[in-house]
């Protein structure tokens, strides 16, 4: 049977399609926990080499390093990891968190990233059901994956990330069918981006013209951008809501059992990403309740 036979059972069995979503999220996290790893890396290699071109050094010549070469290794002994070692999830568990040359432990975080990744996209899968809509979910569910756990680590979030993720979300809107919130059109995506980023720009400026301090990244303005242009203007208010109150308690939570003053900076990025992935899921349905409940709409 070929691969576009099987494909072609997937609308009369929804729960094998979700299967096979789980399965793909489980893939497509081990990349994302290189593409976690190695992406500031590579960007702190690019703004190295421009600083020394700037004034007038010449460039290091480094080894290849990007999301393919070399090869994942173990961090503590450097020992290329075989492929039956890199199995999402199972390796792992198999290997009792230890490295099977040098009998390192590997961080947990490893196996959670491609759990949440399949768990998600089966999620994603259930929502859409076998449709162009869930391709679409699915890209924007990886990219917020990335961004959340590139921004906890480093405080983070790249333009090369931001930035294709926001033109991809104005993209979708040219083709009917295509979004995953079918309300919305090519002018509220672009509203929408234009909306999420002025929002947080000017809520930035408003502070640091208070307070004298940045509260703040530009990578925030461009992953709300980005949502907007996903989702529409109409998801803005909620998915800053939303952010907003749960980073403000898991902040202050975090900073409490750390015993860390509350000037410690907390990155903003996951809790729009969270926000931004609850609004694909259920924002229609959400804001729909909130309207009628408050009696906007009849």
């Amino acid at each position: 049977m070929s691969l576009a036979d099987s494909i072609a059972y997937f609308p009369y069995f929804p729960k094998l399609f979700i299967g096979c979503c789980l399965v793909l999220g489980l893939i497509f996290g081990s990349f994302l926990n290189v593409v976690i790893h190695r992406l500031p890396k590579i960007l702190d290699r690019q703004w190295r080499q421009q600083c020394a071109e700037l004034n007038g050094k010449p460039a290091e010549q480094a080894e290849t390093f990007n999301l393919i070469t070399p090869r994942s290794s173990c961090p503590s002994c450097k020992t290329p990891i075989k492929p039956w070692h890199n199995i999402p999830v199972l390796s792992w568990l198999f290997l009792r968190a230890r490295c099977a040359n040098c009998n390192a432990r590997i961080s947990p975080r490893y196996p959670f990233v491609e759990a949440l990744t399949a768990i998600l996209s089966a999620i994603v899968a259930w929502k859409f059901g076998f449709a162009w809509t869930t391709v679409a979910a699915l890209v924007l569910t990886w990219f917020l994956i990335a961004l959340t756990f590139i921004d906890i680590d480093h405080h983070l979030l790249p333009d090369t990330l931001t930035l294709p993720l926001l033109w991809l979300g104005i993209a979708i809107h040219l083709y009917p069918g295509i979004a995953p919130i079918a309300s919305v059109d090519l002018r509220a995506s672009i509203l929408g981006a234009i909306g999420g980023y002025l929002s947080l720009w000017a809520v930035y400026h408003l502070f640091r013209l208070a307070t004298g301090k940045e509260g703040m990244g530009y990578g925030d303005f461009k992953l709300l951008a980005a949502l907007g242009a996903w989702l529409g203007w109409k998801m803005l208010l909620p998915i800053i809501l939303m952010a907003a109150a749960v980073g403000a308690v898991v902040g202050i939570a975090v900073l409490t059992l750390r015993g860390q003053s509350r000037t410690t900076p907390i990155p903003f990025g996951p809790f729009l990403a969270a926000a931004g992935w609850l609004m694909l899921m259920f924002g229609p349905q959400l804001v729909d309740r909130y309207l009628a409940f408050s009696g906007l709409r009849p």
